[in-house]
């Protein structure tokens, strides 16, 4: 058998705490208290806590403090404080907003700065937890304390193995706080686990010689909400053999939470340290504008002006140049102002860059478009020497209407 180490991080020492029978008259369910998290995370502006995470297999415990920030859906900050086997060490820092990332890298002194002005960004925690009321069976077992705070227990099962089948095979994903931890199963000796956080960047573990068979594996879960807040404040995540030796428990507890206090508007902003190499990857924007005057000025093209649903508000125009295209792109990004969450994208180019073999044919106003449904709901179409492209992560938007109000002239 084959087992992975995970090298995340965290620490024990704020986990323990007592737990309290739930009173029968209380009437709670843990599906009524994951859509009241589920609702909290829709309303919440920002976030601010000291996060602990441990890892342990049966042979080795690591573990891990971070501070976090937090600005859903993109905008994030971490700043490693402790770490028990120095990987990241203490003194890393990741930074992302909208336009860019940074992650500085104290043993090296150096800084990755990531330009991508055009990526599409889900609120991975929110999604997660309504995979939580969807895919597992949820038991209310009573209140209980963390960090000197009254929380609700839930435990959690899933309804089906708890694995998850892609092209990259068969995993089981575990979510831990707000990030989603992908264990390979039944790969060659050199797969690697991965952690996948909520904009999809992914960190390196390690592996050893042992092998996992899915088919042999129980996975639980348990999550603890806090009264106040209505939010998750720890997860516990634990894989199991037949036998039921422990194979992977991953604990993560939030400490000195703060929900929708304000953040300073800097946050999201990072200055590297002065003596820091600085190396860049992606593509920077010939620039970011706050109207479609003032992008139209830069591209050679007419950029559209689409009908969108009426809470939606244009927020920014990115025109960004690539030695891989022939000519500018000009993406427009709506944002609906009271869930920014909701997001509506609308891109032109010169270049089409979707494959209609692999998508869906459909109609708009009788010219033909290919659609593509997933992660990302899209509609391509192509006109006058143009490509166009409709797309949101949120699938309930009347996309072929706004593709409809651009058409084809």
């Amino acid at each position: 058998m084959r087992r992975r180490r995970l090298l995340t991080t965290g620490t024990l020492a704020a986990l323990a705490g007592c737990l309290t029978p739930a009173e029968p008259n209380e009437g709670r369910t843990g599906s009524e208290l994951v859509e009241a998290a589920i609702e909290t995370r829709l309303e919440l502006t920002d976030l601010q806590a000291r996060r602990h995470l441990t890892a342990e297999t049966p042979a080795e415990t690591t573990t891990q403090t971070e501070s976090i920030s937090r600005r859903p859906p993109a905008e994030k900050r971490r700043t490693v404080l402790r770490s028990d086997d120095g990987d990241p060490p203490a003194g890393t820092v990741s930074v992302t907003n909208r336009e860019l990332s940074w992650d500085y890298y104290p043993e090296e002194n150096f800084v990755w700065k990531r330009y991508h002005p055009n990526k599409v960004v889900a609120d991975g925690p929110r999604l997660v937890l309504r995979d939580l009321l969807e895919d597992y069976e949820l038991t209310y077992e009573g209140t209980d304390t963390v960090d000197g705070r009254e929380t609700h227990r839930i435990d959690a099962v899933p309804t089906g193995t708890g694995l998850s089948d892609d092209a990259d095979g068969r995993a089981i994903e575990l979510l831990v706080g707000e990030t989603v931890y992908r264990i390979p199963l039944g790969g060659s000796s050199d797969t690697d686990a991965t952690a996948e956080s909520e904009n999809g960047s992914e960190n390196e573990t390690e592996t050893t010689d042992d092998e996992l068979d899915g088919e042999e594996l129980a996975v639980s879960r348990t999550v603890w909400i806090d009264d106040e807040f209505s939010y998750p404040i720890k997860e516990q995540d634990v894989v199991r053999d037949a036998d039921g030796t422990l194979l992977h428990r991953l604990t993560v507890t939030y400490e000195d939470l703060a929900i929708n206090d304000g953040l300073d508007p800097d946050t999201f902003v990072y200055e590297p340290p002065e003596d820091a190499e600085v190396g860049t990857l992606g593509d920077e924007p010939e620039g970011i504008y706050e109207s479609r005057e003032a992008a139209a000025a830069t591209v050679p093209y007419e950029i559209p002006d689409p009908d969108v649903p009426d809470a939606y508000e244009l927020d920014r125009v990115t025109v960004v140049e690539s030695v891989r295209q022939s000519g500018p792109v000009t993406t427009l990004w709506y944002v609906d102002s009271d869930r920014p969450d909701r997001e509506i994208y609308v891109a032109v180019q010169t270049d089409q860059q979707f494959k209609p073999n692999l998508l869906e044919e459909t109609e708009i106003d009788g010219h033909t478009a290919y659609r593509r449904r997933g992660r990302i709901d899209s509609y391509f179409w192509t006109c006058s020497d143009l490509s166009y492209e409709v797309s949101s992560v949120t699938v309930e938007e009347p996309l072929v209407d706004v593709a409809a109000s651009i058409g084809c002239s």
